[in-house]
């Protein structure tokens, strides 16, 4: 899984991070990209990154919509996605939720669909990238050797501390690819002078 030559991802939250929060999204016509997504997703796949989604959907367990539903809210952000050139490497969701389907590991901060991705993929976690607007989302950075990145937008928004070490702290997913790729080029400076 974390051979020589695999690649990093930016493993993403869906909700209230790529995309405007909805709570329990299921009309497709309602899907709108937060300002900058796209354009952050461009500069983190120039970047080497693969552009994974990760995404809880309790909705499912609740009754409140369908697989179907799910997977036609997909369509049409990958439909969003494509006009504005940008194409994701895969989407990871969990359908579950413990008050209603009891405990599961794929639940976000569980770390099954992250280790799924990385294996179908053949992703780098160490190198990879976990964003997303709750700590749930970030959180298996920690444990999988990542970097953890919080947006301010969704349920981010009004959060300034309380982070996990390390955390990245971005006002959206746009301003966190420029931190993210601007901390690599440092890197890349500083090891190339040495």
């Amino acid at each position: 899984m974390n051979e020589p030559g695999a690649r990093p991802a930016a493993f993403l939250d869906r909700d209230g991070t790529l995309i405007e929060e909805r709570e329990y999204l299921s009309d497709p016509d309602a899907v709108q990209l937060i300002p900058g997504a796209a354009e952050a997703l461009r500069r983190l796949h120039d970047a080497g990154y693969a552009l994974v989604v990760v995404t809880n959907q309790s909705g499912i367990a609740r009754g409140m919509f369908t697989l179907s539903d799910l997977l036609a809210v997909q369509a049409r952000l990958d439909e969003i996605l494509a006009s504005e050139h940008v194409r994701l490497d895969g989407v990871w969701y969990c359908p579950h939720h413990p008050g209603f389907t009891g405990p599961c590991d794929c639940r976000k901060p569980g770390l099954r669909l992250f280790r799924e991705a990385a294996e179908t993929l053949d992703l780098d976690m160490s190198r990879s990238l976990f964003i997303g607007d709750r700590v749930q989302d970030i959180v298996p950075a920690l444990r999988l050797g990542g970097t953890p990145v919080l947006v301010r937008t969704g349920h981010g928004a009004g959060i300034t501390g309380g982070l996990p070490p390390g955390t990245v702290l971005a006002d959206d997913v746009l301003d966190a690819a420029e931190r993210v790729l601007a901390q690599q080029d440092m890197v890349d400076t500083e090891e190339g002078s040495g």
